[in-house]
């Protein structure tokens, strides 16, 4: 008699897969737990110490004495600088996430051979893939968010009292440490680790490739594509708002850029030397016969322009800068996953 055909194996719920994934990867989410939460104690402390150094500024009466000024400038001179370090630092977050934990969660199935086993359980590797990326995907972009709400909340007495540029929340280590960019930066270093966790297959190489390709992204992103989110204003002004971002400047005769060789031209009757550009400020090099050149050129007939962009677009930048790399990330993934499902066992 015939044996009858063993009926196809059902595939295996996803709660089971979540839960193997929660057995094998939880020291990676304490890490990260750890990763956020040494940097967070931190930053509490330090906001409720800035949040009661700031009391006094904010209860000054009137604001706009010269008494209440010096009392902010006070301020500003004790705390912006160690926020400002403060920030920069953080910067490490995401590019840890991804060479740490989006790395390796791929490249060491592949490198330990592990991923042939997993393939054979009844699951799927395009499952396996979504199951082992998106929980810890959205596990440390949820806490990225969290940790970018909390330094929101310690750098406001900073920006309230109002700096220089290098305080902005336009300044570029400010501006990546807040919650919708510190979360897409997060889940787009994911991402990345991911990708080149099946591209090279190997845990070391895949770590280096994140460290390189999210500098490099972070970098570009900063210098060149962020100043350029809306078109720049542009002022003749001198009375440009500390906070903002310049992007350039430059002068004009009669409306056409002129070049520093004019300048210096037109500088000449001034004094005999022909001046460079760290003379058009008055300070200690400019010969005393100069007095101010900004001023004399004005006279002359030159305009200095100012382009830059004002403090309150920042928000319409973080939603600029989260939609692309949110974009950007679910592109990687969505090519990881495919990666997988064409891979040959």
């Amino acid at each position: 008699m015939a044996s009858l055909p063993e009926p196809p194996l059902r595939p295996l719920p996803w709660r089971r897969m979540v839960w193997v994934n929660w057995r094998q990867h939880r020291l990676t989410l304490a890490g990260v737990a750890a990763l956020f939460g040494a940097p967070a104690l931190y930053i509490l402390v330090r906001g409720l110490q800035l949040h009661h150094a700031y009391a006094p500024v904010n209860a000054c009466q009137p604001a706009g004495s010269s008494r209440c000024a010096a009392i902010a400038h006070q301020f500003s001179a004790t705390y912006a600088h160690g926020a400002i370090v403060t920030a920069g630092l953080l910067q490490v977050i995401p590019l840890l996430v991804g060479a740490f934990v989006g790395a390796p969660i791929l490249a060491k199935e592949f490198e330990t051979g592990t991923f042939r086993y997993a393939w054979t359980q009844g699951f799927g590797r395009t499952r396996w893939t979504i199951a082992k990326l998106v929980p810890l995907a959205l596990a440390v972009a949820l806490a990225a968010a969290a940790f970018g709400a909390l330094f929101s909340w310690y750098y406001q007495p900073i920006v309230n009292v109002g700096g220089d540029s290098d305080s902005s929340l336009l300044a570029a280590t400010i501006f990546d440490v807040h919650p919708v960019t510190l979360a897409a930066w997060t889940f787009v270093a994911f991402a990345i680790g991911a990708l080149a966790g099946i591209i090279l297959r190997r845990v070391i190489p895949a770590l280096f490739a994140t460290l390189a390709v999210w500098t490099a992204l972070a970098f570009l992103t900063g210098a060149f594509l962020r100043p350029h989110y809306q078109a720049p204003l542009v002022t003749t002004s001198p009375a440009i708002p500390r906070s903002a971002l310049v992007i350039s400047q430059w002068w004009a005769f009669h409306g056409k850029p002129v070049s520093l060789d004019m300048l210096n031209r037109a500088l000449r009757p001034i004094d005999i030397q022909a001046l460079t550009l760290q003379d058009f400020q008055p300070g200690p090099a400019t010969p005393p016969s100069v007095g101010d050149p900004v001023r004399y050129l004005s006279r002359q007939g030159y305009t200095q322009y100012t382009s830059f962009q004002p403090i309150s677009r920042f928000w319409t930048w973080q939603l600029i800068e989260g939609s692309w790399l949110l974009a950007l990330s679910l592109t990687l993934i969505a090519i990881t996953i495919r990666g997988i499902h064409r891979r040959a066992v």
